[in-house]
C-alpha cells in the first residue's frame, strides 16, 4: 500500500491519506457477518474489510469451502511454455551481491537426495544457500485441489519489517505520544536547511558522540549535520537548529526515559517471570486489526510516522516561513480534537507499536470473552513464528514452535475434535496443545500467549480499565484511575513513580507506551482461495508498477517490469520513511490440514511421484535422515509447510529452528529471490543486528527468532557479514544449511513448500541450536536427547547400524557426561542441603541407602509424557533425561535449574531438600553408561576389526588360510567401509584360486570325464567346437602345472591343507605313468577290466598324459572285440552293422580281425536284400509271394537290414491279408438267405474305397465288384424314378429323405383336416391398445394353420386364390414379388387345371415305388434308402386308405367340392403322384365348378418342369457367338468334339439302360393339346387370361408380416423392372386379372379370342402382321428370350436389330429365370453334382437367382420367431 498525503494537509484523517492496495471484497469467498461494538462504545473491527473475509470463526471448515479452480496454464511451472527460463549470464545485483550456487544433478545423481547434497554440501556451506534445478525428466504433479484450497495470510508493511525503520517510526510514535501528554504542540517535524530534520537520526548520532553535553561541548554539530546529509548551509547555523531541535524535542523524552525506563523493565520482568535477557518468551506480535475496516485501520505506527512525515513535508514546502524557523515559534494549525500522537496528522493518533498489548493482569471486557476465536488480551502477547513469519501462541504453553497445529485445527479447539481429541485419536500432530489452547491468526498460523507470572490477586473477570494494574484495585474514593489511551489500562495516580495528585485533562499514555516494550508483530490478513489471491496479486502488481516504468518508443508502451526492478524496488520501500507499502502473504500453511503440493501416499497412492526421496513429504524421514528418530510429526519441520507469496512479500532473517537444514520447492510462479549468509558468519550477523538496532533488542533480545525484522544487505557487507543471494523459479529447489542465516521476497504470485531435514552432519549444529534456544529460555521444537537416545536403542530405524553408530556415539558421550555431570552437581548441592538443615548423618538413595529420611522423592520412570509436562518451566529445554518436579505447582525444572529457580513459595534450601519435591530420571546412570557402551562399541566395530587383522599379519608369517577367511568373513558381515578389507580380500581371493585350481588336480572322486571338466573349469568354457577354449583346456591339464602350483604356493606364503594334498598327488602321479607304460608293452596278456582300472586311476588327476591316451585306445580295441563278438548271434540292423564297422576302422582294428571280416560280409548280404525289397515295393504290381520269401530271409538268416524297409515290407502284406479277408467275409454273408444279414451297402463301399488303394487286388474282388454293380443298378433304378438320373448315387437317400419330410405335411390327416378358407395371421389387425405381453400370449395361444400346396404354415410373399381363397406361398408356385401388381387377381393350380405348379422334381406313382421296394429282398446288400423307402411308402399308402371314401364316383356330389379341392391340393403339394387320385378330383371339380373350356387331362405321370440347364458344349457355344461346333475356332474345336462324343456316348448309355425310354428328368413338359395350343408353348410357359373372372374387393398378393408388427394387410407390388415379367420360369400373370371391378366368375366359349402380341409371336412369328404401331422394342423383347426368336428377329429387322450382342440373361434359350423371380434352389445341392460340371452348376445357380431376397429372408425370420 502507498501511502498518499491527503488533500488536506494536516487537518486530513489519517486512515484517509492512505490508498489501500489490498483486495477488495471479491478477494476472498464472501461470508455476511453483522458488526460489533466494544463495551467502551468504541466501534469494534467488522467482519469484512477490503483485505477479503476475517470472520472471528470460521463458520464452515475452510476445506469445505469451494472456489473456482486456478488455472495453472496461467502460471509459471517447470516444463510449460509459462515456464521462466534460467538466465545465462548472472546478472548485477543491488550493492553488489556475490550469487549462490546452482547445481544441477545428472540423472543418475538425483536418485538418491541424501548422497548428491552430501557431495554439494562443502560448497554448499560456503555460500549459505544454494539452488539445485532437477533433470528435465524430474517433474511432479501439482496435487492440491485449488477448488477446496483456502488459506489465510498476513499483512507486511514493507517500512516496518526493516529493524532500522521499525525502531525510527516506533521511536518517533513514542516521542508524539510524550509531547503530546506533556502539553506540546509537537505537530510536526522540525525543518533543518528546507527539510524535515530526522529525530531519531539525531538522537543516534548524539549517542554515538558520548550524549548531549558531550556534542555541545566539544561542538560536534556541524559534524553531525553533515552525517545527516546536510550542506551549503553556514555551519554555524545549521549547529544551533540541530541543538535547539535535539534540546526542545529530545532532551526532555531522553530524561524521562531515563527515569522511567528501569521501572517499565521491572514491570516486564516481573510479568515474563525472569529477566530480559536473556528474553523468557518470543517477541509480541501486534494485536490484529482485521476486523476493522481498512477505513478505520490507523492503529499501524509505521503508518501513522509515515503519514505523519509525508504531511509534515508537504506542509512544509507549502509554507516557505516555515522551514529553519524553531518550533517554538511555529503557531499550532487548527486541527480536529484528537486523542493521541501526531494529531494534525493522524486522526487516531501516532499509534505504538504495543498499542495493542493488554496488560497480564487484566482481562478483556466482556463482549471481547464471548468471542472465543479473539485472543484475550489477558493473553495476547504477541510471539515470533519459528518459521518465516510470526504467529501467536497459546500463553499457557510457553514460546511458539512449528510444532503448532493449523489455523483450522486451532480454531476448533474450541470445540468438541479440539487438539486433546486429535491427540487421543492417535493423530501424528503435535502433542505439545494440549490445554487452554487459544485460537491462532489463521493462515499465519501466530499463536497469542505469554507465560505467566508473578501476578497481584485479582478479579479475573474485570474489564481491561476496571482496575489498577499496579494494586489490582477499582476506583475508590480519593483515588482516580487512568486510563491510557494506548493500552486502554488503568492506574491510580497514586501508584504511578512519580504519583500523578491531579487528573490530567488532555490523553494520558502509561509509561509503559511511552517507554515501549518493544512488540512487534504481523496482523492476520484475508481468507483467499489460490486464484482469488493470483487476482489480487496480479491486480497490485499491475497497479504498482503502471507508471512507474518508463516509456518504450519503441514497444509504444511502458517497459516491461524486470527482476531487477522488483528487487530495486523492494530494498527502496523497506528502507522508506516516508512510502509505506502493505502486501500480503500466505505463509507457514499447515500441509496436515491444507494439502501437500507433492502427491502423496495417502492420497495420490498410485502417483509414482508419492514415494519419490525429493518428495518434501518423504525426504524429512529418509533412512539418512535423523529426523526419522522423532516419534511424532512436526509441522513445519517433518511435515511440509506451504508459502503463497505476491510480489514484495517477504520473509525476514532466520535460521532454521535446531539449525536444521531446509529444502524448499516452488511448485509455480513468480521467482522467489533469497539471500543467504553462511553459518560461519552467523555470530557475525547477530552482532551486526544488535550494533544496528539496539533498541529492538533492549526488551527482546531474542528478536532473531522472531521472524519480523529485516537489514538491508549494504548495513551487513558494511559490518563485514558474506550475503549471497539466488532466484529460484519454478521447479527449483533452494537448499539452506544449518546456522545459515537466509531472507527472502517474491516477485509476484507463487507457491512454494519448505521441509527440513537432517543428515548426520546436523547432529552437533542440532546440539548448538538446542543450547542456543536454552540460553534465548525458547521452548525447541522436539527434545534433542530424545532423538538421540532413540536412534540408539534403534526403535524407529529397525536396528542401531554403524553408520547411526558413528555420528551418535560422541553425542551419545556429550550428553552422558553433560547428564552424569549435572546429576553429581544436583545431588551434591542436595546433600549439601540436608547436612546444613539436620545434625544428623542424611540417609539418602544416592548414597546408596534407603530413602525413608530423605523428603526428596525420587522414582525411575520411562514412561512417555506430554512434552509440557517435562519441558523446564524456567529455561523451555527438554528434561528428557531427568527432570525436577514440584508437587504442589507440577512445575518441572531442569537439573541445571532445579531448586534455583523459585517453582513454588517454598524457600530455596527447602527446595533444595526436596521437600514437596520429586526427582524423575528416565534412565538410571547404569542404564545411560550401557547404551552409551552399546552405541561406542558399535562405532568402534571398524576400528576393531582394523586391529585384529594388524594382530594376525604381526604374529604369522604365513598365516593360515582358515583364520583369513574368517577375518574377511567377519569384515564384510560389517557395513561399513574398511580400508584394509580390499586388500584382504584381494589376498584371500588369490589364495582361493589356488586352491581352487589345486583341488582340480587332488580330488579323488572321478566321475564322466566331460561332467568333470565342467567342474574344474568352472563356467569358462562356452563350447565344444571351440579351437580357443579347447587350446585353453589342454593346457590346464598339463601335468607342469602341479609343479608350477607348488612353487605358487610357496611365493604366496599362506598355510592350508591343500598344499600337502597336491605334493602327494605328484608323487601318485609318478607311480601312475611307471605302471601304465609296463602294460602298454604287453597289451596281449592285459585285460580290458585292468586297463579300464588303471585308465580311471589316471583320469583322477585330472591332468593330461601320454599314457592316459594310450591306455584309451587300448581299452577301447578291448571292448570293440568283447562287443562283436557278442553281438554274433544277435539280429542287427544295417546301419548297426555300418556303425560297428566303422567303429573298427576307427579304432584301428587289424583288417585281419576275425569279428571285423565276418561283419564286412554280413553288411554285403544285407544291402542285396535291402535293393531287392524296393524293387519288388516299387513295382506297378506286388508279388506277394515274392515280397513274403525276402521276409522269411531276413529273419532266418539274421541279415542286417533297416527297420524301415522291413516294417514297409511287413506293411503291404498286412494290407492284403486283411483286405482278403474282408473280401471273403462281404462274399459269404451277401450270400445269407438271411435278408437282414446281409450287410450294409455302405460297409460295403467303404472296403472298396480302401481295396482301390491296393497296387493288387486280392481273390474275390472282382466277384464283390459284381454284386456293388447290382445293388447301385437298383439305385439308379430309384434316381430314374424321383427323377434324379444325371445325379450321384448318394443323392438318392438325401431326397427320399426330402420326400418323405414333404410328405408328412402334405399327407398329414390328424392336423390338417379339411376346413373353411383362413387367413393368414399377419393379416389380422392388431387390436388397439393392445399391450406387448397380450399380444405375445395371442400369437402363442393361436392355432396352427397350414396354406398352399405344400400345407405348411405362412412364410414370404403369400397369393390368395380368387376362387377357393386359399393362401399360397409365392415361392411355391414361382411367383416373384415383383410379378404381382397392386389390382392382380389370381386363380391356383387347384382351381384352374391349366395353371402348372412348378416341380423341381419328378414325383414316382406310388405303384412304382412299391414295385421298387419288392425288389429289395433280392439285393445282395442292404440298401441304406430302405428305411425311407419303407416310411415314403406307408405314409402315401395310410393316406391314399383315408381319401379312399371320397374317390367314389358314384357318392360324389357338389357339396364335397371343397373338401375334393382340400385333397387335391394336398395331393398336388406330395413328392409321389397318387395318379388315381388326382385325375378323379380334378376331373370331378371340373364338373362341378368349371373353370377351364375344357375338362382336364388324364395324369400318369408327373415330371419336372425345371428346363435343363446348358451343357458344357452349349457354353462354349454361347461364349464364343456361334450355333454350330464346326464354326468354333480351330484352338477349341478338339474340345469341342470330345465333349459332342461324350454327349453322344451318354446318351446311347441312358437309352441302353433304359431300355430306349427317355431321361424322366430332362422330358419336356407333355402338352396334350399339342404343340400349337395357344396356351402351352415349347417356349413359354405363360397361359391364357382366364375368361372372365374377377371377385371384387379381395386382396391378392399378401406379403408375410410378423404378428408383433401388423398393422394392417399390404397388396404384393409390381417391380419397376418390366423384363421380370418376361422373364419368369413361369408365368402366371395371365391368371391376374387386370381389370378388377367385374362381376363374378364367367365362362367364355369360342375360338375367335384373340391372342396376344406374346402368344402369336410365340405360336408363329412368320404369320404375325408388324405394322408401324407395333412397338418394335416389345416385339424384339419377346423373341430374344428363345435362339428361334432371335433367329425370327434377325430375320424380320435384319442382323443388326439388336444393336449388338443381345444382353439376356438365358444365352441359351432355356428359359432361365431372373433375379428374384422365385426360388427353384430345391435341389441345387444334391443333383447334378458331377466334378466335371461343378463350376457349371455354381455359375448356372448364380443366373437363376437360387437364394431368396432380404426381403424374404426377414418375413421367414419373422415368421419362425413367432
Amino acid at each position: 500500500m502507498v501511502s498518499v498525503p491527503a488533500a488536506g494537509g494536516l487537518a486530513a484523517h489519517g486512515h484517509a491519506a492512505t490508498s489501500s492496495a489490498t483486495p477488495n471484497s471479491r478477494g476472498s469467498p464472501a461470508i455476511p457477518s453483522t458488526g460489533m461494538h466494544a463495551s467502551n462504545g468504541k466501534p469494534k473491527a467488522a467482519p469484512l474489510s477490503s483485505n477479503g473475509y476475517h470472520p472471528p470463526k470460521p463458520q464452515v471448515p475452510l476445506s469445505a469451502m469451494i472456489s473456482s479452480p486456478l488455472d495453472l496454464s496461467s502460471v509459471e511451472r517447470r516444463g510449460q511454455p509459462t515456464a521462466c527460463k534460467e538466465p545465462i549470464k548472472k546478472k548485477q545485483r543491488p550493492h553488489d551481491l556475490e550469487e549462490a550456487p546452482t547445481f544441477r544433478p545428472t540423472e543418475e545423481e538425483w536418485k538418491e537426495p541424501f548422497e548428491y547434497i552430501q557431495k554439494i554440501s562443502a560448497e554448499g556451506r560456503k555460500y549459505g544457500i544454494c539452488k539445485i534445478i532437477p533433470p528435465d525428466t524430474w517433474n511432479p504433479d501439482f496435487a492440491i485441489d485449488t477448488e477446496r484450497f483456502h488459506f489465510r495470510t498476513r499483512k507486511q508493511e514493507l517500512n516496518s519489517v526493516e529493524g532500522s525503520t521499525r525502531a525510527n517510526l516506533t521511536y518517533l510514535d513514542a516521542l508524539g505520544k510524550f509531547h503530546k501528554q506533556q502539553g506540546t504542540n509537537f505537530t510536526r517535524l522540525p525543518y533543518v536547511d528546507k527539510k524535515p530534520l530526522d529525530l531519531y537520526r539525531l538522537k543516534k548520532a548524539v549517542e554515538a558522540r558520548g550524549g548531549f553535553e558531550k556534542v555541545c561541548k566539544h561542538k560536534k554539530w556541524a559534524e553531525i549535520g553533515r552525517d545527516l546529509g546536510y550542506s551549503g548551509k553556514i555551519m554555524s547555523s545549521l549547529s544551533t537548529s540541530l541543538k535547539n531541535s535535539y534540546q526542545k524535542w529530545l532532551c526532555p523524552y531522553e530524561e524521562y526515559l531515563r527515569v522511567a525506563k528501569p521501572g517499565v523493565h521491572q514491570q516486564l520482568e516481573l510479568e515474563y517471570g525472569g529477566p530480559l535477557t536473556p528474553s523468557p518468551a518470543p517477541s509480541p506480535m501486534k494485536r490484529s486489526t482485521v476486523h476493522t475496516p481498512s477505513g478505520l485501520r490507523a492503529e499501524s505506527p509505521a503508518r501513522h510516522a509515515t503519514d505523519a512525515l509525508q504531511a509534515l513535508t508537504m506542509n512544509g514546502h507549502a509554507k516557505e516561513s516555515d522551514r529553519d524557523v524553531p518550533m517554538t515559534d511555529a503557531s499550532p494549525l487548527v486541527a480536529p480534537q484528537l486523542t493521541s500522537g501526531f494529531t494534525a496528522i493522524n486522526s487516531g493518533g501516532f499509534t505504538a507499536v504495543n498499542s495493542g498489548f493488554t496488560s497480564v493482569n487484566r482481562p478483556l471486557a466482556a463482549p471481547l470473552e464471548a468471542k472465543a476465536p479473539t485472543p484475550s488480551k489477558a493473553f495476547a502477547t504477541p510471539v515470533a513464528s519459528s518459521k518465516n513469519t510470526p504467529e501467536y501462541r497459546p500463553s499457557s504453553l510457553g514460546p511458539g514452535l512449528k510444532r503448532q497445529m493449523s489455523c483450522e485445527s486451532l480454531d476448533s479447539a474450541k470445540k468438541d475434535c479440539g487438539a486433546d481429541k486429535d491427540d487421543v485419536d492417535g493423530s501424528r500432530r503435535s502433542k505439545r496443545l494440549k490445554k487452554d489452547t487459544v485460537p491462532t491468526v489463521a493462515g499465519s498460523h501466530m499463536s497469542l500467549f505469554r507465560p505467566s507470572g508473578p501476578r497481584i490477586p485479582r478479579d479475573d473477570i474485570s474489564t481491561p480499565g476496571e482496575r489498577c494494574e499496579q494494586c489490582g484495585k477499582g476506583s475508590e474514593e480519593g483515588h482516580f484511575l487512568l486510563l491510557c489511551e494506548s493500552c486502554d489500562h488503568g492506574y491510580h495516580g497514586t501508584c504511578l513513580d512519580p504519583p500523578i495528585k491531579v487528573k490530567p485533562e488532555n490523553e494520558w499514555n502509561c509509561p509503559r507506551c511511552l517507554v515501549g516494550d518493544g512488540q512487534f508483530g504481523f496482523e492476520e490478513g484475508g481468507l483467499y482461495s489460490l486464484k482469488q489471491f493470483q487476482e489480487k496479486a496480479a491486480t497490485f502488481k499491475q497497479g504498482y508498477f503502471e507508471n512507474k516504468m518508463p516509456f518504450d518508443p519503441i514497444l509504444n508502451c511502458h517497459r516491461p517490469v524486470t527482476e531487477d526492478d522488483v528487487e530495486q524496488e523492494f530494498w527502496r520501500l523497506v528502507a522508506d520513511l516516508e512510502e509505506t507499502v502493505e502486501v500480503e502473504y500466505g505463509a507457514d500453511i499447515h500441509c496436515t490440514t491444507h494439502g501437500s503440493g507433492f502427491p502423496t501416499i495417502e492420497r495420490n497412492p498410485n502417483n509414482p511421484y508419492s514415494m519419490d526421496p525429493w518428495n518434501l513429504n518423504v525426504l524429512p524421514l529418509h533412512p539418512e535422515s535423523l529426523f526419522r528418530h522423532i516419534k511424532t510429526d512436526i509441522s513445519g519441520m517433518t511435515v511440509p509447510w506451504v508459502y503463497v507469496g505476491m510480489i514484495f512479500s517477504t520473509f525476514c532473517w532466520h535460521n532454521e529452528d535446531h539449525f536444521a537444514y531446509s529444502a524448499n520447492y516452488q511448485h509455480f510462479g513468480a521467482t522467489k529471490t533469497w539471500y543467504g549468509i553462511p553459518g560461519e558468519d552467523a555470530e557475525k550477523f547477530e552482532n551486526a543486528m544488535r550494533e544496528a538496532v539496539p533498541e529492538l533488542f533492549e526488551t527482546q533480545p531474542d528478536l532473531l527468532f522472531q521472524l519480523v525484522t529485516l537489514l538491508t544487505p549494504e548495513q551487513l557487507k558494511k559490518a563485514g557479514v558474506r550475503v549471497y543471494a539466488l532466484d529460484q523459479r519454478a521447479g527449483q529447489f533452494v537448499i539452506t544449511f544449518p546456522q545459515a542465516y537466509h531472507a527472502g521476497f517474491n516477485h509476484g504470485f507463487n507457491f512454494n513448500e519448505a521441509v527440513n531435514f537432517a543428515p548426520s552432519d546436523w547432529e552437533p549444529y542440532g546440539l548448538a541450536g538446542v543450547e542456543r534456544l536454552q540460553v534465548f529460555r525458547r521452548q525447541p521444537c522436539f527434545s534433542h536427547d530424545e532423538l538421540l537416545w532413540t536412534a540408539a536403542e534403534g526403535t524407529t530405524s529397525g536396528g542401531l547400524t554403524i553408520q547411526t553408530a558413528k555420528w551418535l556415539a560422541p553425542a551419545l558421550e556429550r550428553i552422558h557426561r553433560r547428564e552424569m555431570a549435572q546429576r553429581e552437581d544436583f545431588i551434591s548441592k542436595h546433600n549439601s542441603y540436608a547436612s546444613q538443615a539436620a545434625p544428623l548423618p542424611h540417609h539418602c538413595v544416592f548414597n546408596g541407602e534407603s530413602d525413608e529420611g530423605c523428603p526428596l522423592t525420587f522414582q525411575v520412570d520411562d514412561t512417555d509424557v506430554p512434552e509440557d509436562e517435562y519441558a523446564c518451566f524456567y529455561c523451555k529445554a527438554f528434561t528428557y533425561l531427568s527432570r525436577f518436579v514440584c508437587i504442589k505447582t507440577g512445575r518441572a525444572l531442569c537439573l541445571l535449574h532445579a531448586g534455583s529457580h523459585p517453582c513454588c513459595d517454598a524457600p530455596e534450601p527447602e527446595r533444595r531438600l526436596g521437600r514437596q519435591h520429586a526427582l524423575f530420571y528416565r534412565k538410571t546412570d547404569e542404564a545411560m553408561t550401557t547404551t552409551y557402551q552399546k552405541v561406542a562399541d558399535k562405532a568402534h566395530m571398524p576400528e576393531a576389526w582394523e586391529e585384529k587383522y594388524e594382530k594376525l599379519l604381526d604374529e604369522e608369517a604365513t598365516p593360515p588360510l582358515k583364520i583369513l577367511r574368517t577375518l574377511l568373513s567377519e569384515g564384510e558381515k560389517i557395513p561399513y567401509e574398511l580400508p584394509s578389507l580390499p586388500n584382504l580380500k584381494e589376498f584371500v581371493d588369490r589364495c582361493n584360486q589356488w586352491v581352487e585350481e589345486a583341488t582340480n588336480y587332488t580330488v579323488r572322486k572321478q566321475q564322466n570325464r566331460r561332467k568333470n571338466e565342467k567342474s574344474w573349469q568352472n563356467s569358462a568354457r562356452k563350447s565344444v567346437g571351440n579351437s580357443m577354449q579347447d587350446q585353453k583346456e589342454r593346457e590346464m591339464r598339463n601335468v607342469d602345472n602341479i609343479y608350477r602350483l607348488l612353487e605358487e604356493a610357496e611365493k604366496i606364503g599362506f598355510e592350508c591343507p591343500e598344499i600337502i594334498q597336491l605334493e602327494e598327488r605328484a608323487e601318485a602321479i609318478k607311480t601312475f605313468q611307471s605302471t601304465a607304460q609296463r602294460i602298454l608293452d604287453h597289451p596281449q596278456s592285459t585285460k580290458a577290466d585292468a586297463v579300464e582300472e588303471l585308465l580311471d586311476e589316471g583320469q583322477t588327476f585330472n591332468i593330461d598324459m601320454p599314457e592316459l591316451e594310450k591306455l584309451a585306445r587300448l581299452l577301447d580295441q578291448l571292448r570293440w572285440n568283447d562287443k562283436a563278438k557278442v553281438n554274433r548271434g544277435i539280429l542287427m540292423t544295417l546301419k548297426d552293422v555300418e556303425e560297428l564297422i566303422e567303429e573298427g576302422k576307427r579304432l584301428g582294428m587289424p583288417v585281419y580281425n576275425d569279428h571285423l571280416s565276418h561283419y564286412a560280409g554280413q553288411l554285403a548280404a544285407g544291402q542285396h536284400w535291402e535293393k531287392k525289397a524296393h524293387e519288388l515295393i516299387n513295382a506297378d504290381s506286388v508279388h506277394y509271394a515274392q515280397l513274403q520269401a525276402l521276409s522269411d530271409q531276413a529273419q532266418a538268416n539274421f541279415l542286417p537290414v533297416s527297420p524301415e524297409t522291413l516294417a514297409a515290407v511287413d506293411q503291404i502284406l498286412h494290407k492284403q491279408r486283411e483286405a482278403h479277408r474282408q473280401i471273403v467275409d462281404l462274399n459269404e454273408r451277401s450270400q445269407d438267405a438271411d435278408y437282414h444279414k446281409r450287410p450294409k451297402y455302405a460297409e460295403v463301399n467303404e472296403i472298396m474305397k480302401k481295396i482301390d488303394e491296393l497296387q493288387a487286388k486280392p481273390a474275390g474282388t472282382l466277384d464283390l465288384e459284381k454284386q456293388q454293380k447290382r445293388h447301385e443298378d437298383w439305385m439308379r433304378k430309384g434316381k430314374k424314378l424321383f427323377g434324379k438320373t444325371n445325379a450321384p448315387l448318394h443323392i438318392l437317400k438325401t431326397h427320399m429323405e426330402y420326400v418323405l419330410d414333404r410328405n408328412k405335411d402334405c399327407f398329414d390327416i390328424d392336423l390338417d383336416r379339411p376346413r373353411l378358407p383362413a387367413e393368414p395371421a399377419s393379416r389380422e389387425p392388431t387390436p388397439e391398445d393392445e399391450r406387448p405381453e397380450e399380444a405375445k400370449g395371442r400369437w402363442e395361444n393361436r392355432v396352427r394353420e397350414v396354406f398352399c400346396i405344400c400345407r405348411r404354415t405362412e412364410a414370404g410373399m403369400m397369393i390368395e386364390c380368387e376362387l377357393c381363397h386359399e393362401w399360397y406361398h409365392g415361392k411355391c408356385l414361382k411367383i416373384a414379388r415383383g410379378k404381382v401388381k397392386e389390382d392382380d387377381k389370381y386363380t391356383c393350380p387347384i382351381c384352374d387345371w391349366r395353371v402348372k405348379i412348378p416341380r423341381d422334381a419328378a414325383r414316382p406313382k406310388l405303384e412304382d415305388l412299391v414295385a421298387w421296394q419288392d425288389e429289395i429282398p433280392g439285393l445282395p446288400f442292404q440298401p441304406d434308402e430302405e428305411e425311407v423307402l419303407h416310411n415314403i411308402i406307408d405314409n402315401a399308402q395310410t393316406f391314399r386308405n383315408h381319401i379312399a371314401a371320397y374317390c367314389n364316383p358314384v357318392l360324389a356330389t357338389a357339396n364335397e367340392s371343397e373338401t375334393q379341392r382340400f385333397y387335391l391340393r394336398k395331393i398336388e403339394g406330395a413328392e409321389i403322384l397318387l395318379a388315381f387320385e388326382t385325375n378323379f378330383f380334378r376331373q370331378e371339380l371340373h364338373k362341378w365348378s368349371p373353370v377351364a373350356p375344357e375338362p382336364p387331362p388324364v395324369l400318369d405321370q408327373s415330371k419336372s418342369t425345371r428346363k435343363p440347364r446348358p451343357t458344357k458344349l452349349q457354353k462354349m457355344l454361347q461364349l464364343y457367338g456361334v450355333d454350330d461346333p464346326d464354326h468354333l475356332p480351330e484352338s477349341v474345336k478338339g474340345k469341342a468334339n470330345s465333349l459332342k462324343r461324350k454327349a453322344l456316348n451318354a446318351e446311347v448309355a441312358a437309352t441302353t439302360h433304359s431300355g430306349g425310354g427317355g431321361g424322366m428328368a430332362t422330358s419336356p413338359v407333355g402338352n396334350p393339346y399339342g404343340a400349337g395350343h395357344p396356351y402351352f408353348s415349347r417356349h413359354s410357359s405363360a397361359q391364357p387370361p382366364t375368361p372372365g373372372l374377377s371377385l371384387p374387393g379381395s386382396a391378392h398378393g399378401q406379403p408375410s408380416r410378423g404378428p408383433p408388427s401388423s398393422t394392417g394387410s399390404h397388396h404384393a407390388r409390381s417391380g419397376s423392372n418390366p423384363m421380370l415379367k418376361d422373364k419368369m420360369d413361369l408365368d402366371h400373370s395371365s391368371y391376374f386379372m387386370q381389370d378388377g371391378n367385374r362381376g363374378g366368375p364367367q365362362l367364355l366359349v369360342g375360338d375367335n379370342q384373340p391372342l396376344s402380341l406374346e402368344n402369336q409371336l410365340l405360336h408363329d412369328a412368320d404369320k404375325v402382321n408388324l405394322d408401324l404401331h407395333v412397338d418394335k422394342s416389345k416385339v424384339l423383347e419377346i423373341l430374344m428370350r428363345t435362339d428361334q426368336g432371335r433367329r425370327q428377329a434377325e430375320e424380320i429387322y435384319g442382323p443388326n436389330s439388336w444393336g449388338g450382342r443381345p444382353e439376356t440373361n438365358d444365352p441359351l434359350g432355356i428359359g432361365v429365370g431372373a433375379e428374384g423371380e422365385g426360388d427353384d434352389s430345391m435341389f441345387v445341392d444334391l443333383v447334378n453334382q458331377d466334378d466335371d460340371d461343378e463350376g457349371d452348376r455354381k455359375k448356372h445357380a448364380d443366373q437363376n437367382g437360387y437364394a431368396m431376397d432380404d426381403e424374404h429372408q426377414n418375413t421367414a425370420s419373422t415368421l419362425l420367431d413367432v
